[in-house]
C-alpha cells in the first residue's frame, strides 16, 4: 500500500475529526470513577458521538470488534473490550481509545486516566508514556525519518526502566483506518520511511512496566502483558506540515 500524502483541503477535515474524538475522552472524564463499568463508559461515548456529534463509530464491527471503545484497564496493553462486569475500582489505570468518523474522515486518540488515586508507579507510568509519545511526536518533520520517531520513544522509555511493545505501532490514517506507513515506538535514528509534508498518522506507544512481551487473549482482541506488569499508552493523530507536526487530536486539557 502507498503512502497518500493528504493536501491541505483534505487535513482541514482530519482536523474536525480528530478534534470530535479527543472531545469524547474530554466529555467522558467525570465518569471514569470507581464503581463504573466498561459497558457504561461505552455506551455514554457511543450515544455522544451518534447524538451530539452526529458521527460515526469507526470501532462498532471494525473487522468484527464489537463496542465502541478500546478500555484497557491496568495490564491490558490494548483492544480492551468494554463489558458489564468489568468495574473499575480506586487505583486502576485505564487506557480509552476512540476513533470518530465525520464526513469520511477518521479522527484517532487515546488517552489515560487514573480511577481515583493510583499508585506512585502507576502514575510515574502513565506520565512517562505521554512524554515518551510527545517526544516521539517531537521528532517529526519533512526529511526526518520514522526510525528517529521511534528511538526517541525508545530511548526515553528504556531510560526511565520500562519496556517498549513491539507487536503493535502506530499507522497511517485518513480516509482509511489503518494505512501505511506503520509507525513503530522502537528504531534507530536516520533509519526507516523518509517523512514528507502531507503525511497522516499516529503516534500511540504502549509501554510497559515489565517485560516488554505481550499475549492475545481467548476473545481474540484483548492483549496483555504476559508477565501481568502494568502498561500504558497515548496516542494522537498528527499531520506532516512544511516544518513539522500539527497535532489533530488536540485535547482541551491533558488532565
Amino acid at each position: 500500500m502507498a503512502i497518500k500524502l493528504k493536501t491541505e483541503k483534505d487535513i482541514a477535515k482530519m482536523r474536525v475529526s480528530g478534534r470530535l474524538a479527543a472531545e469524547v475522552l474530554e466529555m467522558i472524564g467525570e465518569y471514569v470513577v470507581p464503581g463504573v463499568s466498561t459497558e457504561e463508559l461505552d455506551r455514554r461515548c457511543n450515544d455522544y458521538i451518534r447524538k451530539v456529534q452526529k458521527a460515526t463509530p469507526a470501532n462498532v464491527g471494525y473487522h468484527g470488534f464489537p463496542k465502541t471503545l478500546c478500555t484497557s484497564v491496568n495490564s491490558v496493553v490494548c483492544h480492551g473490550i468494554p463489558a458489564p462486569a468489568e468495574i473499575l475500582k480506586d487505583g486502576d489505570i485505564v487506557n480509552i481509545d476512540v476513533t470518530v468518523i465525520k464526513d469520511g474522515w477518521h479522527g484517532d486518540t487515546s488517552r489515560m486516566y487514573f480511577v481515583g488515586t493510583p499508585s506512585p508507579e502507576a502514575k510515574k507510568l502513565v506520565d512517562t508514556t505521554y512524554e515518551a509519545m510527545m517526544a516521539g511526536i517531537r521528532a517529526v518533520r519533512p526529511g526526518a525519518r520514522l526510525g528517529d520517531v521511534g528511538h526517541a520513544i525508545q530511548k526515553l522509555a528504556e531510560a526511565a526502566g520500562y519496556s517498549v511493545v513491539r507487536e503493535y505501532c502506530g499507522h497511517g490514517i485518513g480516509k482509511v483506518y489503518h494505512e501505511d506507513p506503520q509507525v513503530l515506538h522502537y528504531g534507530r535514528p536516520n533509519t526507516g520511511t523518509l517523512i514528507k509534508e502531507g503525511m497522516t498518522f499516529t503516534v500511540e506507544p504502549m509501554i510497559n512496566l515489565g517485560d516488554p512481551d505481550v499475549e492475545q487473549l481467548d476473545d481474540g482482541w484483548t492483549v496483555v502483558t504476559r508477565d501481568r506488569s502494568l502498561s500504558a499508552q497515548w496516542e494522537h493523530m498528527i499531520a506532516v506540515t512544511k516544518n513539522g507536526f500539527e497535532i489533530l487530536t488536540p485535547w482541551p486539557r491533558k488532565g
